[in-house]
């Protein structure tokens, strides 16, 4: 069974697997299955990670008992072999590494969000990391290639009822910070978090450089966005 695919422009419509998350069962059948990686699991079921990982033939399909997964034919990037091969070869990269111990780069206390105090001494003239809570968990080297050097907020506004952006404001009004690094996960939960700091920068007033990294629950690093 080939791959569809139809060109319209510059847009590219073509086969590809659709997860109907309500019917997954968890199992996680249809990862092993999938050769290039896109699909993975998180909060218990199966999701496609990234579109120009899947390559629309389906080998995931039979593996699945709940009947969850299907195709589709939409907008999709498209499958893009080297993507997969440089995947694959991290992956398999990060499980041949022996594990050693790691030094916490953490400098402060309190982190959450909630509990720190905007007038903290840490806050002086600091560079600023502001991350979703998981992100610690997804990515193996944050406390190297996000923490170390920074002030360290965290949060969830899925777990929290509260408005974390008007204690960011607070913070960002009354200190001198140098610049904001946001680390969120690629879940829709996640959208509050860049929401509370975005509204946090511009009601600030300031001109703060800004750094948005996204990370997959499989800990890559998806994309990293910069605004001055």
């Amino acid at each position: 069974m080939g791959n569809t695919s139809i060109q319209e422009g510059a847009e590219m419509f073509r086969r590809i697997i659709e997860i109907d998350k309500s019917k997954c069962n968890g199992c996680g059948l249809c990862a092993e299955a999938c050769h290039e990686g896109a699909i993975a699991m998180y909060d218990g079921v199966a999701n496609l990670i990234r579109d120009d990982y899947c390559d629309g033939l389906g080998d995931c399909l039979p593996e699945c008992p709940t009947g969850a997964i299907s195709f589709t034919v939409r907008q999709a990037e498209k499958y893009d072999e080297q993507a997969v091969l440089d995947h694959k070869r991290r992956m398999e990269k990060v499980a041949e590494e022996p594990a050693t111990s790691v030094q916490s780069q953490l400098t402060m206390w309190p982190v959450q969000i909630k509990l720190v105090n905007p007038q903290s001494a840490f806050f002086d003239g600091a560079d600023v990391l502001i991350a979703a809570s998981c992100t610690a968990y997804a990515y193996g080297n944050f406390h190297t290639d996000f923490i170390r050097g920074k002030a360290v907020l965290i949060g969830c506004t899925k777990l929290d009822a509260v408005d974390y952006s008007e204690k960011l404001t607070t913070i960002l009004s009354n200190n001198r910070i140098q610049s904001v690094t946001l680390a969120i996960m690629e879940v829709p939960c996640c959208g509050g978090m860049e929401f509370a700091v975005k509204k946090a920068m511009e009601n600030s007033g300031k001109s703060i450089p800004l750094t948005i990294s996204v990370i997959a629950n499989n800990g890559e690093i998806l994309k990293t966005s910069r605004y001055n």
